[in-house]
């Protein structure tokens, strides 16, 4: 018998990674039942420009489709054109479009507190969920 202890086996040391790590970024409106290619269609109704160029540019950035309107007529043609899956509206506008919407979709009511993006993609994904449990 030798006196000699054995090394115990070193693992290789760990490799780069290659591709950018994506946790850090928030994910968006993509779900795993959506179609590849295809996010949740969001129908903005507000008729304050900036607001709704704030809104629009969240949404946007989390990969959610935005179709932005200013006027209730407006919307009422782009619902029964391209059928969206939420509004979002402020709330003169919202209880306008529930009595209009024939489709029951999900309103998100805009405001001061909601304006923040965390909160307000946080409320659409809450609505759509709701909206899938109760099919």
């Amino acid at each position: 018998m030798s006196n000699v202890i054995p090394f115990p086996r070193m693992s290789p040391a760990p490799q780069p990674r290659r591709t950018p790590d994506r946790r850090a970024f928030p994910r968006g409106g993509r779900r795993a039942t959506d179609t590849a290619g295809q996010a949740p269609l969001v129908l903005l109704v507000d008729h304050d420009a900036n607001s709704a160029a704030r809104c629009e540019a969240i949404l946007a950035k989390l990969h959610f489709a935005v179709a932005p309107t200013s006027s209730i007529e407006e919307a009422r043609k782009v619902m029964d054109s391209l059928h969206p899956n939420i509004i979002v509206a402020n709330i003169a506008e919202a209880a306008a479009l529930r009595k209009a919407n024939a489709a029951d979709l999900p309103v998100v009511i805009l405001s001061e507190d909601v304006m923040d993006p965390e909160m307000l993609v946080r409320e659409i994904r809450r609505e759509l969920r709701t909206d899938v449990k109760d099919e």
